[in-house]
Formats: structure tokens, sequence, C-alpha cells
């Protein structure tokens, strides 16, 4: 398994333009690629202005894989103006939980 967290921080007021563009991204994920096992969009409770994701691949290939898509490219030109800062953090999965 190999996991990512990615952090959006947001320009002022862009949350509620921001959220539909990321549920759509993480739908297509789920329904378009075999190697996504997973893909969660957090809300953090004291800032409207940051998303975090949580999303888990079979392997690096397929995360790779996600990069390149079609729908990865559309997201990424969508939100390019609402984004103040990202942060992307990468897991390889060493245990899991029950």
């Amino acid at each position: 398994m190999y996991a990512i967290m990615v952090t959006f921080t947001l320009n002022d007021g862009m949350a509620d333009q921001f959220m539909p563009i990321i549920k759509t991204q993480a739908q297509n994920s789920m329904a378009k690629e075999e190697g996504c096992l997973q893909f969660d969009v957090l809300c953090h409770s004291d800032n409207p202005d940051m998303v975090s994701l949580y999303e888990v691949y079979r392997d690096k290939n397929a995360f790779d894989d996600h990069l390149i898509t079609s729908h990865y490219s559309d997201f990424s030109g969508k939100i390019k103006s609402m984004v103040k800062d990202k942060l992307v953090t990468h897991y390889d999965q060493h245990f899991a939980g029950a």
C-alpha cells in the first residue's frame, strides 16, 4: 500500500468553490482508477480554508498513474488560482490496523 496526505491552504473565501471540485476529483479517482483504494476529503473544523486529502493506492505505480489521468489534470487546472499552499506527504504502509 502507498498513501499520501495532501493539505491545501486555500485563498480566503475559496472553500465554497473548491469543495464541489474536490468531491468530483475524489469520485473520479475512486471510479476510474483501479489502483485508488481510498480517497477521503477532510475539512478542518477550525479553519474552513484548510482541506486535507487522505489517499491510499495499491502501490507507488498506481499513484504515479493517478498523476497522469485526465481528471487529475482537469482538477489541477481548476483549483490552481484557489490554492495558497499545498503540502504533500508520502507514506509507505508498514502496518494496517484491524
